[in-house]
């Protein structure tokens, strides 16, 4: 492909040459980059490499990919976290209730706890994102805490999420305006 008779690259080849040749600190920057730009998602990306197995770059950018998009549907990622917030001793939350006018992935009435599992497929959008802001926002000026794990924390980094979900919970009960069930102020709506 030429540009003003200049030999230039489509963006997938491009990034196929700098996995092969620079750190993963470097692709992922430029990932990131064509992505900000509109020149491609890292799901195309992905889908892209799949016929390209075997050339140069195509392993570390797999790898990447694969650790940092969301590759799990939904009700996967979030049973996985319930496996997760079962080894850090909490209860079996509610899950999709609607709370302050929000469905939420999981809900913890007695903790006053919201906690939110993001895939990137429905969270990297501006407007997603500001709309999670405003969810979380919500559920703060009720009095609840709001955690949100990404993809990435809940297949990849177990452990972490488990301390933070059991010191959470520690010191919501703890707390000194703690009350069992002190989320009057969550409005509870029907699916």
């Amino acid at each position: 492909m030429r540009h003003d008779d200049i030999p230039v690259t489509n963006v997938v080849r491009t990034l196929l040459d700098i996995a092969a040749e620079s750190e993963t600190r470097v692709l992922e920057r430029m990932i990131n980059e064509a992505d900000k730009r509109d020149l491609i998602d890292p799901e195309t990306l992905r889908d892209e490499i799949e016929n390209l197995a075997g050339e140069p770059g195509v392993r570390p950018l797999r790898a990447l990919l694969d650790q940092s998009t969301f590759r799990l549907a939904d009700s996967d990622l979030e049973v996985r976290f319930r496996s997760i917030a079962t080894s850090a001793g909490l209860p079996m939350p509610l899950t999709k209730a609607w709370i302050n006018g929000f469905e939420v992935d999981f809900f913890w009435a007695d903790l006053g706890l919201v906690v939110e599992t993001d895939g990137l497929r429905y969270h990297r959008t501006p407007s997603a994102q500001a709309r999670d802001q405003l969810r979380d926002q919500t559920h703060t000026a009720a009095g609840l805490t709001t955690l949100r794990f990404t993809h990435r924390q809940v297949k990849h980094e177990r452990a972490y999420v488990q301390r933070v979900l059991t010191q959470t919970a520690r010191r919501c009960v703890t707390s000194p305006d703690y009350h069992p069930g002190n989320c009057s102020n969550a409005e509870r709506e029907s699916s």
